[in-house]
């Protein structure tokens, strides 16, 4: 095995990702392959990874799938990095203590990252205001018309707004965590 890179500490390694009922699957695999797997050869400073339940009891991914999580909402309160891997659809509902819970950790410095449908919970939690944002192109006309506050980029495969960060369809995901991984350590990482 080649020599382990020598990455410098991140202020918070902790990557936290939070999990619903009606889980997108790809799209938490996505940053689980990302920022939960161990990689000695990336050296000792590699994100921590955690995953946040939204929901209370059991909660099943899509195509039913049973998964446990490392705790609730509060996980996010360490958090360095937060991943919104999708959102149950479009037109569900965000529930309020996802909303406070992000603001706080945006509040006191975390990074948000949303994965496509996921932006429309950064957007209900005002965190997008003001800001460029990309999503899937099914669904830009639809941020548009329901957040006219954030400058949608529909051509793009992601948006780093700095601390909140948004990709478009699901696969963009990757592009966009590869970007933080370089943002975080350089483009040697």
């Amino acid at each position: 095995m080649p020599n382990a890179l020598s990455l410098a500490p991140l202020a918070n390694p902790l990557v936290v990702t939070i999990a619903y009922d009606q889980l997108c699957v790809f799209e938490f695999g996505i940053a689980t392959e990302i920022f939960a797997l161990p990689r000695p050869e990336m050296g000792p400073h590699w994100y921590r990874f955690a995953v946040a339940g939204v929901d209370q009891g059991e909660m099943r991914a899509s195509g039913g799938l049973r998964f446990a999580v490392d705790g609730g909402l509060e996980l996010l309160a360490d958090a360095g990095t937060i991943v919104i891997p999708g959102w149950r659809g479009i037109d569900a509902p965000v529930p309020q203590n996802l909303i406070d819970a992000l603001k706080a950790a945006h509040a006191r410095g975390a990074r948000i990252l949303s994965f496509c449908s996921g932006v429309f919970v950064l957007a209900a939690a005002g965190l997008l205001d003001g800001k460029s944002a990309t999503t899937h192109w099914r669904y830009t006309d639809a941020l548009t018309a329901r957040y006219p506050q954030i400058s949608v980029s529909p051509d793009v495969l992601y948006v780093d707004a700095g601390a909140v960060l948004t990709s478009a369809g699901t696969a963009a995901g990757l592009d966009l965590c590869l970007h933080l991984i370089r943002r975080d350590f350089g483009p040697d990482a």
